[in-house]
């Protein structure tokens, strides 16, 4: 069943406050010649959208890569002089299930196999409709507005009345745009994104024919390495921090849960992660193989958990599975499905594996404390692993490689452009042979010296072709070609 597609009052889009963030920390990290040139394509941008804004849209402030990026894309372009925005539209229940449906479907992931007749077109343009009242009235002719996944396509031929220019951003797909899942899912965005001034791609094999009527840019996602995600943390604090959140065992040492929030202010980490595990919590020097994502079957918790369970005699190795609280993450109404379901099969295990495995929910009520624990745990992890069965990029690969992080990840979607296998990372060719996943685990855990290289190789190739900065200039290119 479908909820109904409205609530009492209509629904009204959110603005986010985004502070500025200095480009010149960039300088910490490119050599000068490359810092220069990114900023001065940045400041030409700039001039050319004076007067203008550049409206950012998408369906969630937390949770999931977007969102994540969102921040200090806008942040960043602002020093740089431009006027950048993020509104976040609001919609029901029913309309979150029909996203997520189509969300599934450019996967080419069957997802709940339900329908996207007229009933569904019906409530999707219904939510988009009352989007529309209240960006309307912000929107000026010649304002830019940048609309992110399925969630906001159908605001694209509504906005146009408004004389702004239109690019939509597609943040997934799949290569075989002849799969009929494929197909069903391009069918009900259709008219909506053929209506668009350009749109852009995370990868070129993604780009359907609906979609060629247009400009079409291909730039990929990027991570912001000063974020309380990704910014440098020492030892001694990601302890601290994983000991307060209860990820590991104290006592937390000397050094206090602290970090720096996106504004420069101090932040401490002070809530505690729901984690299900049997008895205590892992000692600081428990070797940890990892895995962050959202609660979502493509990421396939199942798996790793079936391939570390493989592993034989673990020697104290533990698995943590993490994932943000099912609370907070408004845009996917599979989260709580997925967790259930894992840990049903978490409960079904062997006591003595069982020990080994810990299920953690991190709480997203301050979205940068939650950051700053997935920071410490990926910091803290012996081996970092993505073992997605579709992807459309997988920016927590990038996350791990920054922090010079050995990484085993399946070979699908945007992981291949991260990952160059046996020399920064490993590539799983087959991501539903756990068999596959337990060898290779194994070939990390048992030659440190391998992992630490992989690692240090994963953090060259971040830096240099990875970092938020290359998109800025990518992003500017894109609205200079729009006039």
């Amino acid at each position: 069943m479908i909820a109904n597609a409205r609530m009492p009052g209509g629904l009204r889009p959110v603005e986010v406050r985004v502070p500025s963030r200095p480009l010149a920390r960039f300088a910490e990290v490119l050599d000068p010649a490359e810092f220069e040139r990114c900023r001065s394509s940045l400041r030409e941008a700039a001039e050319q959208l004076r007067g203008r804004v550049v409206w950012h849209v998408n369906s969630t402030a937390r949770g999931g890569g977007v969102a994540e990026m969102m921040g200090p894309l806008i942040g960043y372009a602002r020093d740089g002089g431009a006027d950048l925005r993020w509104i976040v539209v609001q919609g029901t229940p029913g309309f979150f299930t029909v996203t997520k449906r189509i969300h599934n479907l450019l996967h080419a992931d069957p997802g709940d196999d339900g329908d996207l007749g007229p009933a569904e077109r019906a409530l999707y343009e219904n939510v988009m409709w009352d989007n529309a009242v209240e960006l309307s009235a912000l929107v000026r002719p010649r304002d830019v507005v940048v609309l992110h996944d399925p969630q906001t396509a159908g605001l694209i031929p509504l906005l146009r009345r408004r004389g702004a220019r239109l690019v939509w951003r597609c943040h997934i797909g799949f290569e075989d745009l002849r799969d009929p899942r494929v197909v069903r899912g391009w069918e009900f965005l259709a008219p909506y994104v053929r209506a668009a001034d350009a749109t852009v791609f995370s990868r070129a094999a993604y780009v359907p024919d609906c979609c060629s009527g247009a400009p079409v840019h291909i730039i990929a996602p990027s991570i912001d390495p000063f974020s309380p995600k990704n910014q440098d943390m020492t030892p001694a604090a990601a302890r601290a921090i994983l000991a307060r959140a209860g990820l590991v065992e104290g006592p937390p040492g000397d050094e206090p849960p602290v970090y720096v929030r996106e504004d420069g202010a101090p932040g401490r980490v002070d809530r505690g992660a729901d984690i299900l595990h049997v008895g205590r919590a892992p000692r600081w020097d428990t070797p940890l193989v990892v895995q962050v994502s959202r609660w979502d079957r493509l990421k396939d918790h199942l798996g790793v958990m079936q391939g570390f369970a493989r592993l034989g005699p673990m020697n104290g190795t533990r698995l943590v599975l993490a994932g943000p609280s099912v609370t907070g993450v408004a845009d996917d109404p599979e989260g709580p499905e997925v967790l259930a379901e894992l840990t049903a099969a978490w409960r079904a295990l062997p006591h003595e594996i069982r020990h080994h495995v810990q299920i953690a929910s991190l709480p997203v009520v301050d979205v940068q404390e939650n950051a700053a624990m997935v920071n410490a745990l990926q910091r803290h992890a012996t081996v970092v692993v993505q073992k997605s069965l579709k992807e459309g990029f997988g920016l927590t690969v990038a996350e791990a490689m920054w922090k010079g992080r050995p990484v085993v990840a399946s070979a699908v979607g945007g992981i291949v452009d991260q990952i160059d296998d046996g020399r920064d990372g490993v590539l799983l060719r087959d991501p539903t042979d756990p068999a596959e996943l337990a060898g290779a685990l194994r070939g990390l855990l048992d030659a440190p010296a391998r992992a630490d290289a992989l690692g240090a190789a994963a953090r060259e190739r971040v830096r240099s072709r990875m970092l938020i900065i290359r998109q800025l200039t990518e992003d500017a290119r894109l609205l200079e070609s729009l006039g």
